[in-house]
């Protein structure tokens, strides 16, 4: 994997009298998106950015889906600064998130060593160097597939790089990257990640991430991600939040009663890899997530005509099959993720081209993101009794509702990357 030039910061570094060999010190990294299973809504702790309840997610592969970020420092720069998706963004510096993540990683910063184990930058001369961002994302921004839980992680990974970071306790670095966006913390970690609340101590280093299972776990689950859009959404999820735990009663009960006892039968699922309770479960819980929005004041809709459609087709094929073979979750936005197992994909992934296809067959391969899956599915031929089923809810085989089909599967946390990877193109004259 390279940065394609269409993402690449070309950045001037001028010589000086004072210093007229200016030094670049850099680490590029990617990471992951995650969906959650359990929901995370609502903030116990603005300032900390600490949820009311406990979340639980799978983080997704990155060959399709993730943020490659590379942070740079040096002696050379004038003031920090932030690209995002080959932009500069003004006043990045003074963020409260962005300073959170940087300076929390660069309170943890050791000595820079080299092969010859000779130091390069000690540990203390990290804070007289500025500090340069440039990251993109492989998907859409904001339109509900937690592209920021994907870019602040990536964001604290690369300073972790950087600065070689240590942690002081465990889970440091997820509580860091958590004061960024809240699930990317989750991001840091591959397969199946939950956030716990924490609250007990008062600086809430006990809100962190910790790994339920690896990647290699329950290899058989699959995502087959819907776009229903990729524009920005109405309501932030911020937003979103705190007018849900102003005026939502739904909510607290939510957090109070419901979450903990569905962390308890999720755990169980995934440890016993029993796709039936992990189904029920998340589609459950994505239910009430979006019930809670409803019951908010003014009532926040993320979620759409089409994303309720897939609702009702999943319900029906899982109806026909007499068993749970896809499992929807939504986020803060219309777009679908519906979980399976691999021998189920290709049957669901038909389903779906079926009910919401491409263009035309000839564009198949470009509205899919793995073509020999879109192929197969395309050849596989539906039982008619099914067909029957999904007819009866009134679903019209329409294009245009949805942008992009990704079909995907759990992966692993962020990755270091090499030189070739650098979003950065530093010239110095």
């Amino acid at each position: 994997m390279t940065t394609p030039s269409s993402q690449k910061i070309t950045v001037l570094v001028p010589k000086t009298n004072d210093i007229p060999n200016p030094i670049i010190h850099t680490a590029t990294v990617s990471a992951p998106t995650n969906i959650a299973c359990i929901k995370y809504w609502g903030k116990a702790n603005s300032h900390y950015n600490t949820p009311i309840n406990d979340s639980l997610s799978l983080t997704l592969d990155q060959s399709d889906l993730r943020a490659v970020t590379t942070a740079s420092a040096s002696l050379s720069f004038d003031k920090d600064r932030l690209w995002l998706n080959g932009s500069e963004v003004e006043d990045a510096a003074t963020s409260k998130r962005f300073r959170a993540c940087v300076d929390g990683v660069r309170a943890l910063a050791t000595d820079k060593i080299d092969t010859n184990k000779q130091v390069i930058v000690s540990k203390g001369d990290w804070k007289g160097m500025h500090i340069h961002i440039a990251s993109y994302n492989t998907f859409p921004t904001a339109a509900g597939l937690a592209s920021s839980a994907a870019g602040y992680a990536a964001l604290v990974a690369a300073l972790v790089q950087l600065f070689g970071a240590k942690e002081s306790y465990p889970g440091e670095f997820t509580a860091i990257a958590r004061q960024g966006s809240g699930s990317a913390c989750r991001s840091l970690y591959g397969g199946f990640v939950a956030w716990h609340a924490g609250g007990t101590n008062d600086d809430w280093s006990d809100s962190i991430a910790e790994q339920v299972a690896d990647e290699s776990h329950w290899e058989e689950v699959r995502a087959v991600i819907l776009v229903v859009s990729d524009a920005k959404k109405e309501t932030s999820s911020t937003a979103g939040m705190s007018n849900s735990v102003a005026t939502s009663e739904l909510l607290a009960f939510r957090a109070r009663e419901v979450v903990p006892k569905r962390m308890k039968i999720i755990r169980e699922a995934i440890k016993a890899k029993d796709f039936e309770s992990f189904g029920k479960v998340t589609m459950m819980d994505s239910n009430q997530f979006h019930a809670t929005c409803l019951d908010t004041y003014p009532p926040i809709f993320y979620m759409n005509d089409v994303s309720r459609s897939v609702v009702q087709i999943v319900h029906r094929y899982n109806d026909w099959a007499g068993e749970i073979r896809a499992a929807y979750t939504f986020d803060a936005g219309p777009n679908a993720v519906l979980y399976t197992l691999d021998k189920h994909v290709v049957e669901l992934l038909a389903l779906v081209l079926k009910y919401y296809p491409a263009q035309s067959e000839d564009l198949v391969g470009e509205y899919v993101n793995n073509a020999t899956l879109a192929k197969e599915s395309l050849d596989f031929k539906l039982d008619t009794k099914l067909v029957e089923a999904v007819e009866k809810t009134g679903r019209v085989h329409e294009h245009g509702d949805v942008k992009m089909v990704y079909c995907t599967k759990g992966g692993p946390g962020s990755k270091t990357l090499d030189a070739s990877c650098d979003v950065f193109d530093f010239k110095i004259e």
